[in-house]
């Protein structure tokens, strides 16, 4: 059955005109999603030599957008109307014009300037994006002393909306509009292509306690102090009291249930879809009152006083929020508390960076406030709404910097590569949430609301 899409946005429009160019070029999965895209299937060839000669027209008075497009359709090997290649010259100029508003040079001096080891960087990155550029970095294309800023300095500018869409990043977005990329079949796949890479990695990383998700550094000066003082303030937005308990959705090694057991004596059940964290979390909680399932958070059953989720629903994705959201309603007592800790974003998307799709969180995507508030209605009252995403800057920058310190003992088991792919992401991450691009909040939720009003905690 054919589907016909309405694309309105501007780099999905850029994107469909290299699909028609790579469909002619002989690419069988372009000329697929073409022959569904359009009713009539006719949509592979049209116009596809008067798009190069006008680009080239463009390019030759420095229209920048023209110089990416036409270097991307050279670059796939399409060129049927007789036109002269694009020069390396040309692709570097193309790559400085987008860098200028960031005060990014490259091969400049300052620590932010990225150092060029392999010219072909420039059209890997103009014919791929986000994609070509963490695997070129990854390939040893291309260095940077501090990554982390280089890319607060391109988030903040919003280059990537500056660049052509192209076959690799449109199909992405056109998988996660039309699937459902959460479902409950796919639940396992962020565990078995992340969570599970090995623990020693993630001890290697994380504070002593193995809390995957955002530090509170308020009033904390290392990591350890930093993520004891976030489950604390999570304790304490709960109002948690001894023997009360606790459902933790996506509860990784335990490190909010073996605190709130030590600390404040609740008993806590956790469900993780990661059989690593599950083996590793249950000897780290021996003798306390806490219990570990492996399950999709779908099948989850009981009453509980309490839910927590720590940096899970980034895994829900938006076309599960409800259900998500159905099922924490359902395991909550009516007089219970719900403190949903995630990364959000300040605009609305269906999908995250396509790098870190492929090689850290596969099918995840960070909430708007919008999609929130959209699945929140009917089901819970806001409580409270605390956002303290630059905490993570801090966090994310001491687990690169542990990770560092580790390294020597990790490397006969993950190889150099490994190493520069395992940075990348942390210090790309580092520097999205500097730029204020991405936050971090945390929502206290009830059921039908606190009687007299909550009083927010800090």
């Amino acid at each position: 059955m054919a589907v016909s899409l309405e694309v309105t946005d501007a780099q999905e429009l850029r994107g469909i005109t290299l699909l028609h160019a790579s469909a002619k070029a002989g690419n069988t999965e372009a000329q697929l999603s073409l022959r569904g895209m359009y009713r009539d299937g006719t949509g592979v060839a049209r116009n596809l030599e008067e798009t190069a000669r006008r680009y080239r027209a463009a390019a030759d008075h420095g229209h920048v957008e023209a110089q990416y497009n036409l270097g991307l359709m050279y670059k796939i090997g399409v060129n049927n109307s007789g036109g002269r290649p694009v020069t390396s010259r040309s692709l570097v100029k193309a790559i400085e014009q987008l860098l200028e508003p960031t005060g990014i040079k490259v091969n400049g001096r300052n620590p932010w300037d990225p150092q060029v080891h392999d010219d072909r960087l420039y059209s890997r990155v103009l014919a791929q994006g986000s994609p070509g550029l963490g695997e070129a970095y990854v390939d040893g294309w291309w260095d940077c002393e501090q990554l982390d800023e280089f890319f607060c300095r391109v988030v903040r500018a919003h280059v990537s909306e500056r660049l052509p869409g192209n076959f690799r990043v449109l199909w992405f977005g056109l998988q996660a509009r039309l699937r459902n990329l959460q479902s409950r079949r796919r639940a396992f796949i962020p565990a078995e292509a992340h969570y599970d890479l090995g623990n020693d990695l993630f001890r290697a990383t994380f504070d002593t306690r193995i809390t995957g998700s955002c530090g509170y550094w308020r009033e904390a000066s290392d990591l350890d102090a930093a993520q004891d003082a976030k489950l604390d303030l999570i304790c304490r937005k709960l109002g948690l009291k001894v023997g009360q308990r606790v459902l933790d959705i996506g509860c990784g090694w335990g490190a909010f249930m073996k605190f709130a057991a030590e600390r404040y004596g609740a008993e806590c059940v956790g469900v993780t879809v990661s059989e690593e964290q599950v083996a590793l979390g249950r000897e780290l909680c021996r003798g306390l009152p806490v219990e570990f399932r492996l399950m999709d958070y779908r099948e989850v059953t009981g009453k509980f006083d309490h839910l927590v989720s720590m940096g899970m629903f980034e895994h829900v994705g938006y076309k599960n929020y409800a259900t998500y959201l159905d099922v924490a309603r359902r395991c909550l007592r009516p007089d219970g508390l719900f403190v949903l800790h995630t990364i959000g974003s300040n605009t609305t998307t269906r999908y995250i960076d396509p790098w870190l799709d492929r090689y850290i969180f596969p099918n995840g995507v960070l909430p708007s406030i919008k999609q929130l508030g959209e699945a929140l209605e009917w089901r819970f009252v806001v409580e409270d709404w605390h956002n303290f995403g630059a905490d993570y800057d801090k966090t994310l920058m001491a687990w690169s910097e542990k990770f560092d310190r580790n390294w020597p003992q990790l490397r006969d088991k993950y190889a150099d590569r490994f190493y520069r792919l395992w940075q990348y992401y942390l210090r790309s991450c580092a520097g999205g949430f500097r730029s204020r691009v991405i936050q971090l909040w945390q929502l206290v939720l009830s059921a039908e609301g606190v009687a007299g009003g909550y009083v927010s905690v800090r």
